[in-house]
C-alpha cells in the first residue's frame, strides 16, 4: 500500500502543480474530466453493453406503455412489474463494472482530499499539534521523555501538554513564515516526523500521519510511521476548505461528483458507452 500511495502522491502532485495558484474549481475540472473518460471506458470494458441497451429498451417499453394505456389498470401494473423487473437486471449488469470503477475511484478521492479538503495554515496563525501514543508505550501516568524540534517558520506557543487516559501529548503551534516544514517528535531518542503547510495554495496537505495499511487508506497523504511502533498517530489541524463553483460554495467531493456525472453524461454517446 506505501508503494501505491507514494506512486499516487507523486502522480497527483504532479497533475496538480499548474492549478496550484488558481481557485480550487480550476483543478477539479480537469481531473473531473479525466475520471469521466476512465470511469466511462472501464465501465464499456466491462459490463454486457449489448444487454444493457436491451434492458433500456424494455423499460422505454415499459413507460410507453403506462402512457398509451393508462386507463387499463392491468396494463399498467403489468407495465410497472415488466418496468421493476428490467431495472432489477440493469442493476445485476451494472454491477461487474461498478466493483471495477469503485476502488481505483477510492484511491483518486483520498488523493484529492488532501489537495481540495484543507486550507492551509497562514502566518500568525495558531494550530493544535497532537501525538498519540500506542497502547502499552509509557508506563503508569507519568509525563513521556519527550522533545519537539521545530523549523525556523513554526514556533511553540505552549510546552507539551500529557493526557495520561488519551495516551496525548498536545502542542499549540503558531504558524510565522510561509513555506512547507518538517518538525520532529523525540520521544526517548527516538525521532518521528510530521509535515506543516503554511501556504495560500492549492497543495497536499497532511492532517494525519498514521501506522498500518489501513489507516493509509484513509490518510495517504504522508508515508506511514516508523520506528519502535510507540507513536500510533502525529496530527495537525487544517482548516476545512469549501470550494465554490458559479456562487456554491460547499466542499469539494460535491462538486467533483457533479462535474464527473456531466461529463460522463455529454460524453457517453461519442464514446459509443451505454449506461
Amino acid at each position: 500500500m506505501s508503494i501505491i500511495n507514494g506512486l499516487l502522491r507523486g502522480l497527483f502532485d504532479g497533475l496538480l502543480y499548474p492549478f496550484r495558484d488558481l481557485a480550487p474549481i480550476w483543478g477539479l475540472l480537469p481531473v473531473s474530466l479525466v475520471v469521466s473518460i476512465a470511469m466511462l471506458l472501464i465501465f464499456k470494458a466491462t459490463s454486457n453493453q449489448e444487454a444493457l441497451d436491451r434492458v433500456k429498451r424494455r423499460i422505454h417499453a415499459g413507460l410507453f406503455e403506462i402512457r398509451l394505456w393508462n386507463d387499463d389498470m392491468r396494463a399498467i401494473f403489468r407495465a410497472q412489474f415488466d418496468i421493476l423487473r428490467s431495472n432489477l437486471s440493469y442493476l445485476r449488469h451494472s454491477l461487474p463494472p461498478m466493483l471495477w470503477i469503485i476502488p481505483p475511484l477510492f484511491l483518486v478521492v483520498a488523493q484529492l482530499q488532501f489537495h481540495y479538503g484543507y486550507e492551509g495554515l497562514r502566518p500568525g496563525e495558531s494550530t493544535l499539534l497532537e501525538v498519540e501514543l500506542a497502547e502499552g508505550a509509557v508506563d503508569g501516568s507519568d509525563k513521556p521523555n519527550v522533545e519537539l524540534v521545530l523549523p525556523t517558520g513554526l514556533r511553540a506557543e505552549t510546552p507539551a501538554v500529557w493526557s495520561p487516559t488519551e495516551r496525548e501529548l498536545t502542542w499549540r503551534l503558531a504558524a510565522e513564515t510561509p513555506g512547507s516544514y518538517d518538525l520532529d517528535i523525540r520521544l526517548d531518542g527516538v525521532s518521528y516526523s510530521k509535515t506543516v503547510v503554511v501556504a495560500d495554495e492549492v497543495v497536499r496537505r497532511s492532517p494525519e500521519r498514521v501506522r498500518g495499511w489501513l489507516n493509509e487508506l484513509v490518510f495517504p497523504a504522508e508515508s506511514p510511521l516508523s520506528g519502535d511502533g510507540r507513536v500510533e498517530a502525529i496530527s495537525i489541524e487544517y482548516p476545512d476548505r469549501e470550494v465554490n463553483m458559479l456562487g456554491l460554495r460547499t466542499h469539494w467531493l460535491i462538486h467533483f461528483f457533479i462535474l464527473t456525472i456531466v461529463f460522463a453524461f455529454l460524453l457517453r454517446k461519442p464514446l459509443g458507452v451505454t449506461i
